[in-house]
């Protein structure tokens, strides 16, 4: 950020949640071994980073997955590559990094299988990937089964790669997932700004020349590559929650890609990071499971809490729509009748008010009441001098709606939803709504 500008509201917001996500992470060791007397040993300490790291990569990875709509292009890939490590144990036995090379190989041919069903059949998108994850992933348990029938040969674990197995992980497994987890990461900076014109506009950026075939492939192999290297930590089947859980989670909180992506990427650490610890604390959780549940926890919380977007938001919003609302049309009733008997100031017996506003009549009394703008008296209500000030404002709103709906197409004003209880000049350009006052002198001076 450039000296001297100062970050906006929702800015500060994402940046606190941010801040405070990092704090949480980083008390949830100390905290666990004070409270729950958890002993960090070599395996703790290497699956934690091993899922802290990983959850950085699928963060960053899957909002790109949940803008362009993919969310199941995730799993479909991630079951594929199934039977691509049942073969590469075939071929070459168990060594880590020839099953991953095999599983990435089975994900990739997977891709390009749905791409191929794309363009030669009428098929939708997700049926193709529906006919991938189940065909690829029937194949890849018969694969199985196939293996351990074999005499002098065992599955060597490889059920394993089906829910994860984190405990295995070595430090040279998280050397892998971090090496390669940082050219995926350097590649997406490179190419950030082809991939942002492609998620949001595929369509202009082809008309500008950009290849957009190419860049959809290209990062549909990095979301590949991301998925292999969380095979042995979530497994096939939970790999997709890694991917798309962070990305929901924060695209509730922002509507920049940049802030979002950053965000994703802390909640994927602190999913990785915290699931692995809490799963320390007792054998019988399992680590990959639990990544899961932590990231679905914090998407939980971000579709309720989150400003805007949050379902409790949204309660509180609607509520405070319906009080403002009724308060404005209460204010209206008793202001047109006021000059319809003698004054703006005129009282407005009681039995008419609620006899037009019906129940919202005593919610919006109320809130004028506790806002000074109107006080009862007489067996009625009487607008004070703010509340005489505030109608005339909404009576003059009115009549600039009025003044869109006959004469918007006449003065090419841009095309708005009619909501009269909103104020014009919050939804109209100051030049359009200037327009619209000139037309309503006119009028008023040719009555």
């Amino acid at each position: 950020m450039a000296p001297g500008i100062a970050l906006s509201s929702a800015d500060r917001r994402v940046w606190l949640i941010i801040g405070a996500i990092i704090f949480a992470g980083l008390v949830t060791i100390p905290l666990s071994q004070q409270v729950f007397g958890l002993r960090l040993t070599y395996t703790v300490r290497v699956v934690a980073l091993g899922g802290s790291i990983l959850g950085v990569i699928s963060g960053v990875l899957g909002c790109f997955a949940v803008l362009r709509q993919e969310s199941l292009l995730g799993d479909a890939l991630s079951h594929a590559a199934l039977p691509g490590v049942a073969i590469a144990f075939l071929l070459a036995g168990r060594e880590l990094s020839v099953l991953l090379i095999g599983a990435g190989i089975a994900s990739w041919l997977g891709l390009r299988m749905v791409a191929a069903i794309l363009n030669t059949t009428r098929i939708k998108q997700d049926t193709a990937l529906g006919i991938v994850l189940v065909s690829w992933f029937a194949a890849g348990i018969a694969l199985l089964a196939y293996i351990q029938a074999i005499p002098d040969a065992s599955q060597a674990g490889l059920d394993h790669f089906i829910f994860g197995q984190a405990a295995a992980i070595i430090e040279r497994d998280v050397t892998l997932v971090s090496g390669v987890g940082l050219a995926v990461l350097l590649f997406i900076a490179l190419f950030w700004k082809e991939f942002k014109l492609v998620t949001f506009d595929a369509e202009f950026a082809g008309a500008n020349g950009f290849r957009v075939g190419l860049i959809n492939t290209v990062l549909s192999t990095l979301i590949v590559i991301t998925i292999v290297l969380g095979l042995q930590l979530a497994g096939v089947i939970l790999m997709v929650g890694m991917l798309i859980a962070p990305g929901i989670a924060a695209r509730q909180w922002t509507h920049k890609l940049d802030q979002m992506v950053i965000l994703a990427a802390v909640f994927g650490a602190f999913s990785g990071g915290v699931g692995a610890v809490i799963s320390a604390l007792d054998s019988d959780i399992p680590t990959g499971p639990m990544i899961i549940v932590v990231a679905f926890g914090l998407v939980l919380l971000s579709i309720t809490l989150a400003p805007e977007r949050g379902l409790l938001w949204r309660r509180l919003s609607q509520r405070a729509n319906r009080r403002r609302f009724a308060a404005q049309n209460t204010l209206r009733d008793i202001y047109r009748y006021a000059l319809s008997h003698g004054g703006a100031d005129s009282l407005a017996p009681a039995d008419f008010i609620r006899g037009v506003g019906d129940r919202s009549a005593e919610l919006g009394l109320r809130q004028l009441r506790a806002a000074g703008q109107a006080a009862p008296g007489d067996g009625g209500w009487r607008l004070t001098e703010s509340g005489i000030q505030q109608a005339r404002q909404i009576a003059r709103n009115e009549r600039l709606w009025d003044m869109y709906r006959l004469y918007a197409h006449e003065l090419e004003l841009p095309i708005l939803q009619e909501v009269r209880q909103v104020d014009i000049a919050s939804v109209l350009p100051a030049a359009a709504v200037k327009q619209l006052e000139s037309k309503l002198q006119e009028v008023d001076d040719s009555a």
